[in-house]
């Protein structure tokens, strides 16, 4: 008997599969990205709640006094350490106020965090 000569994949064959490789890899990287978005933003919605629920709890052991900035949180033993937040989200501190407010990417909007 003759060996039959083993044969590879056509082109076309090979040409369908990266087609279908690339309308798979179309759909599923967007849904990681906008996992990625919702994780950092809940991320900052968490510490942003952690660090008022501690500026209010230093008010209330120290008289009505506000900490002066964050760092005094963190030498009262209020916070083990201040948040770093994700990339392109910040927070500002009002020591006059108590008040702290996020700032995030363009296209976020955090005005209500």
């Amino acid at each position: 008997m003759k060996a039959r000569a083993k044969r590879g994949f056509t082109l076309i064959e090979i040409l369908i599969v990266v087609v279908i490789l690339g309308i798979l890899a179309a759909i599923v990287i967007p849904q990681f990205t906008d996992a990625s978005q919702e994780a950092s933003e809940s991320a900052v919605k968490s510490q942003l709640q952690t660090m008022r629920s501690q500026v209010e709890l230093f008010r209330v052991k120290n008289g009505g006094a506000l900490p002066t900035d964050m760092d005094e949180l963190v030498t009262a033993d209020y916070l083990q350490k201040v948040p770093v937040f994700p990339t392109g989200y910040d927070y500002s501190y009002d020591n006059g106020t108590g008040e702290i407010t996020a700032s995030c990417p363009t296209g976020i909007d955090c005005t209500d965090w």
